[in-house]
């Protein structure tokens, strides 16, 4: 099967007081894994607007590949601030292009070709694009990877919703301050953060939990393993798309043979380098590139 890898869901406008930045947790995932020479497709839509017309040529300078459809709704806009220690806080505004992504012929014909597809809780906060996901997931192969960045933001999920993608998935990644919210929706507060996690493992049937802590380290769980790495000691510029370059590198190296330790490692790597950096979507070092493969 090919190497293709594709972000479904939200693209849009990070706005921060200095300008914007184009973003999106799907797009930023592929945005990192095509850095890596895999084939990652960008899928969302946009507005017929000036934003939306800006995406296009962000991406295509970007060199990054796209299904982006038109759509009669604004292109999507998330206001941020940062804290004193460089972390986002997000305004996301609602009825926008990526609230209405449409199943197209193509579409359904790059579900068929991809190996992993990454999606989240915003994107399906809309009954459309929710839709148009699970269709992508259904059409997928059996063997692919199905990872779920869960990705909490504001009101825009519920415990119905983060059971059934649950369900739809294969891996599952999360942050710690999105575990504490799992943990009070499941009735779990009597728990571990790795207790929860692997709860989440055994009741879901999944492959692997991917457990990020910030500043603190990051496991990655299994049924037979788990595996913790620090987070290195960096100067923070801010940490917008961290979480989303760390996954894109951590299966861009599974996809490559690597164990997951190796994988976990090289991640860890990758993410710190991008918090040292302005936005998102950063170019990355030779170096790091060259370390994909070897």
């Amino acid at each position: 099967m090919e190497n293709v890898i594709v972000g479904i869901g939200e693209i849009l406008w990070d706005v921060f007081p200095k300008g914007k930045v184009m973003g999106g947790a799907p797009a930023n995932f592929v945005y990192h894994a095509s850095q890596f020479g895999l084939e990652g497709y960008a899928v969302s839509a946009i507005g017929n607007d000036m934003l939306g017309l800006e995406i296009i040529e962000s991406l295509q300078e970007k060199e990054l590949n796209y299904l982006i459809e038109k759509t009669p709704f604004p292109t999507g806009t998330v206001h941020v601030t940062l804290d004193s220690m460089g972390t986002p806080k997000y305004e996301i505004t609602e009825h926008v292009a990526w609230d209405n992504i449409p199943f197209t012929t193509e579409m359904e014909a790059l579900s068929r070709r991809t190996k992993t597809v990454c999606f989240g809780t915003l994107a399906q906060r809309s009954k459309v694009s929710r839709n148009t996901i699970n269709r992508f997931l259904d059409t997928m192969p059996t063997d692919a990877y199905k990872v779920f960045d869960i990705n909490l933001r504001q009101h825009f999920y519920t415990r119905e919703l983060i059971e059934y993608s649950l369900l739809r998935c294969n891996i599952l990644k999360i942050n710690d301050d999105e575990l504490s919210i799992v943990g009070q929706l499941f009735n779990w507060i009597d728990k571990t953060e790795l207790q929860m996690s692997r709860m989440l493992l055994e009741n879901y049937e999944l492959e692997m939990v991917v457990l990020t802590k910030g500043a603190v380290g990051s496991y990655v769980i299994t049924k037979t393993e788990t595996s913790y790495k620090k987070t290195p000691l960096i100067v923070v510029a801010d940490t917008v798309g961290a979480g989303d370059s760390f996954t894109a590198s951590f299966i861009v190296s599974l996809l490559n043979g690597k164990s997951i330790e190796e994988a976990h490692q090289f991640a860890v790597e990758v993410s710190a380098f991008v918090c040292t950096q302005h936005g998102a979507m950063p170019l990355l070092p030779d170096e790091l590139i060259q370390a994909a493969t070897e």
